[in-house]
C-alpha cells in the first residue's frame, strides 16, 4: 500500500511580467550605456572602444543640464534683488554660473574636436599625421581644462555647504529664493559626485540580486537575441589547415587570417586540426568560441552582420 504524501507548497515560478520587464531592461540602450560607463571607469580603457561620455546622446544631456542651470540661476538672481542673505550667496551663485558657462565652452570644444572634419585637400598620410597630432594636443588641453573645472566645482561645493547650512543665522527667512536655489544646486552636485557609487550599487548589487531572484541572467541578455542550435550547427565548419587559408585567399574571401591568423574572440592563433566555423559574412573563428558567442547574440563579432532567422 502506497501512501501519497500531500503536495507541499511548491515554489511558484516568477511572474512572466517580471521576466519580460527584466528582458526589456537588459536590452535597453540606457542599461547598455550604464554598463559601458561602469566598465570604462573601472577597466582597461584600451579594450573598451570609444569613450561613452563622448557619445552624442551624453553630450546632448550635458548641454541640456548646463543650459537649464544657467537659465535658472540667472533668472533667480534677477528676481531676488530685494533679498539680503547673511552670507554672500549671490557671489556663490554667480561663480557657479560662470563655471557652467566655462563647462559649456568646454563641451563645445569636445564636440568640435570629435565631429568637425578637418584637413580638406591634404593627402591621406598628411591628414592622418595631422589628425593624430591634433588629437593628442587637444586631448591634453581638454583634460587640463576639465581637471581645473572639476577642482573649481569641488571647492565651490564645499564653500556652498558652509554658507548655506550655517545654523547660526536665519538665512532662509532673509533670502528664501536664493537659499532654495543654493540647496537645489548643492543637491544636484551631490548627486553628480555620488554617480559612480550609485552606478556601482546598481550594477554590482541590485542587478545581480534581482536577476538571481527572477532566475534570469541580465548580463547575458535575452535568449531571444541568441541564435538557435539549428542555426549554429547549420553553419559550415572544418578543421583548420594551411590549405584552407590558401584556398580562402585564392577565392578572394574576406578573411583576417593572412600572416598570423588568430581568433578575434579568444585572441589565440589558429593551430592545425583545430575546429573552426565560418559565418555567412566569411569571417572565421574557433568553433567553441563562436558557438558560445552566437548563443548570446546572433551576429558576427567583427562586422556585426546578423544571422538569417
Amino acid at each position: 500500500m502506497v501512501l501519497e504524501a500531500p503536495n507541499g507548497p511548491s515554489r511558484a515560478p516568477p511572474p512572466s511580467f517580471l521576466i519580460r520587464l527584466a528582458m526589456r531592461v537588459s536590452r535597453a540602450r540606457w542599461f547598455t550605456f550604464l554598463r559601458r560607463v561602469f566598465h570604462y571607469q573601472n577597466g582597461s580603457r584600451s579594450n573598451l572602444g570609444s569613450n561613452p561620455f563622448n557619445s552624442s546622446t551624453w553630450m546632448m544631456l550635458e548641454l541640456i543640464a548646463l543650459v537649464v542651470q544657467i537659465s535658472i540661476t540667472t533668472f533667480t538672481v534677477a528676481v531676488s534683488k530685494g533679498e539680503q542673505p547673511v552670507w554672500s550667496m549671490r557671489i556663490w551663485i554667480v561663480g557657479y554660473d560662470i563655471g557652467c558657462v566655462l563647462s559649456l565652452l568646454l563641451l563645445y570644444g569636445r564636440c568640435r574636436q570629435l565631429y568637425v572634419p578637418q584637413g580638406d585637400g591634404l593627402s591621406l598620410a598628411d591628414l592622418e599625421q595631422q589628425r593624430i597630432s591634433e588629437e593628442s594636443r587637444n586631448s591634453h588641453l581638454m583634460n587640463k581644462c576639465r581637471t581645473s573645472l572639476e577642482l573649481f566645482f569641488a571647492i565651490w561645493f564645499v564653500m556652498g555647504n558652509v554658507w548655506v547650512f550655517d545654523s547660526r543665522f536665519g538665512s532662509f527667512n532673509r533670502a528664501p529664493k536664493l537659499h532654495v536655489l543654493c540647496i537645489s544646486l548643492l543637491a544636484w552636485n551631490a548627486l553628480c559626485y555620488s554617480f559612480p557609487f550609485l552606478l556601482f550599487l546598481l550594477l554590482c548589487c541590485c542587478v545581480p540580486l534581482v536577476s538571481s531572484l527572477l532566475g534570469y541572467n541580465m548580463n547575458m541578455g535575452s535568449a531571444e537575441r541568441g541564435a538557435s542550435e539549428d542555426q549554429i550547427y547549420g553553419l559550415p565548419s572544418w578543421r583548420y589547415t594551411e590549405v584552407n587559408t590558401k584556398l580562402a585567399l585564392d577565392n578572394d574571401v574576406e578573411s583576417n587570417s593572412t600572416d598570423d591568423p588568430e581568433c578575434c574572440i579568444c585572441l589565440a592563433k589558429y593551430r592545425a586540426k583545430e575546429e573552426v566555423r565560418q559565418l555567412p559574412c566569411s569571417h572565421i573563428f574557433h568553433l567553441k568560441c563562436v558557438d558560445q558567442w552566437l548563443k548570446i547574440i546572433s551576429c558576427c563579432p567583427l562586422c556585426k552582420q546578423e544571422l538569417e532567422r
